[in-house]
């Protein structure tokens, strides 16, 4: 779903702001929300989301804001009702973390960064 802002504000270049959407909600317990960026107005403005995707835990009933930051080198400007992220819905799998002594050699094995690319 299309996240929208509730207020309205200036974005300078590098200016990031914790963006109101006077949306709160109950995510069912096993679920979380996942706040992404837009593409098109990341593409066009400049602007993306920090920290994304962002969470929001089930157990949150706050206020959902987006952390927006301008990457651009103009002012943005950003109106009540302008689409700034998506909300995704997505089921949480929880892992047991097991301590061993080795792990097991694999074809990539612990090449890092970069590493899987075409030189």
């Amino acid at each position: 779903m299309d996240l929208v802002s509730a207020e309205e504000l200036e974005l300078a270049p590098m200016q990031r702001h914790a963006v109101a959407t006077g949306l709160a909600l109950e995510i069912p317990e096993g679920f979380e929300g996942q706040v992404r960026p837009r593409s098109g107005l990341a593409l066009k403005a400049g602007l993306t989301c920090l920290n994304s995707p962002g969470t929001i835990d089930s157990d949150y009933r706050g206020e959902v804001k987006v952390l927006l930051i301008n990457l651009s080198t103009e002012l943005a400007k950003i109106r009540r009702g302008d689409r700034i992220a998506q909300l995704v819905i997505a089921p949480v799998s929880r892992a047991t973390l097991v301590e061993v002594e080795g792990l097991r050699q694999s074809e990539r094995g612990g090449g890092g960064f970069g590493s899987t690319g075409v030189v």
